[in-house]
């Protein structure tokens, strides 16, 4: 094995040369800051790892969370309070497809129970619940364990503008190389600190750290536009907006954060997809207890 003297001078050399990029392996942190006295809140970041992607079929077999004190107005973490990682049977076998992303077998989970009151004890007080990919994650959590329903969720994976940062993919992975670092992906507290350590990033464009954007955010209404009977033949712009098919609803749909950029939206789509005649769209209010949950926000149909 190479001394560890060795190694720091070859990593120092690597990083002086623009031609090479350094990727290190994190270890789970105790802290990322001395406590210096500021009123601090808790948060903290969770991860599931489940036997597919259907809630109404699936099943959580591991939940981790990484329980953290921060400061509201910086975004700064300070102490990592506890973690919590435990598996649970789902009373059906596993399907090798997903045992093969996240390497948990049926002998693993055998008889094993998340326990609730564990759980709800370990969540008491927090100001915030941080997932990647949290429409995923809550859907699943909410069906198991009905206490996340009442608290107030952010998502680093809808909530944060990698692209416009320049980062090419959100992808947790992507976004630790981009930072320096890689880590034992698809393993569900492997995975909560690995999001705890790129909420301490600054943003490449920004440079605001990613937690402090979380928190501007958190408190924003989000609206889901849905554009009722809009032209067939309009279709590719709304696509090209960023609009997606609901299929039941049978019509095109996007969603939006913050009382200007739905404004915004409307005129929008007065004036491109409506080509400004009288016009019908549907709005439903979501605010952090409901956005990226499977339950309705406040709906109503708006002429325009």
């Amino acid at each position: 094995m190479i001394a560890d003297a060795a190694v720091i001078d070859a990593v120092t050399l690597l990083d002086q040369n623009p031609d090479y990029k350094i990727i290190r392996r994190i270890s789970s942190r105790t802290s990322f800051a001395e406590h210096d006295g500021r009123a601090l809140l808790k948060g903290v970041v969770v991860d599931t790892e489940t036997t597919g992607t259907n809630p109404d079929q699936d099943a959580i077999i591991e939940l981790g969370m990484v329980l953290f004190e921060f400061d509201p107005q910086t975004g700064v973490a300070y102490n990592v309070l506890s973690a919590f990682d435990e598996l649970e049977d789902p009373g059906f076998p596993i399907p090798p497809d997903s045992t093969a992303v996240h390497g948990i077998t049926d002998a693993m989970v055998m008889g094993k129970k998340i326990d609730n009151n564990s759980v709800a004890h370990f969540l008491e007080d927090v100001s915030i619940v941080i997932a990647h990919n949290a429409k995923f994650d809550r859907v699943f959590l909410e069906k198991r364990l009905p206490i996340f329903e009442s608290l107030p969720w952010a998502c680093t994976f809808a909530q944060i503008d990698w692209s416009g940062e320049g980062i090419g993919s959100a992808k947790l992975e992507y976004i630790a190389y981009q930072y320096g670092f890689f880590y034992d992906a698809h393993r569900a507290e492997v995975d909560c600190f690995a999001l705890l350590e790129i909420l301490q990033k600054s943003l490449p464009k920004s440079k605001e750290l990613v937690l402090k954007s979380l928190l501007l955010s958190l408190h924003q209404k989000s609206y889901t536009i849905s554009a009722l009977g809009s032209p067939f033949e309009t279709k590719d712009i709304l696509k090209a907006n960023g609009y997606r098919w609901n299929g039941d609803k049978k019509c095109w749909h996007n969603t939006l954060t913050g009382d200007d950029a739905i404004k915004e939206e409307v005129v929008w789509l007065k004036d491109n997809v409506y080509s400004g005649k009288p016009a019908k769209v549907e709005i439903e209010v979501l605010n952090c207890l409901t956005r990226f949950s499977n339950r309705s926000g406040n709906r109503g149909v708006r002429e325009i």
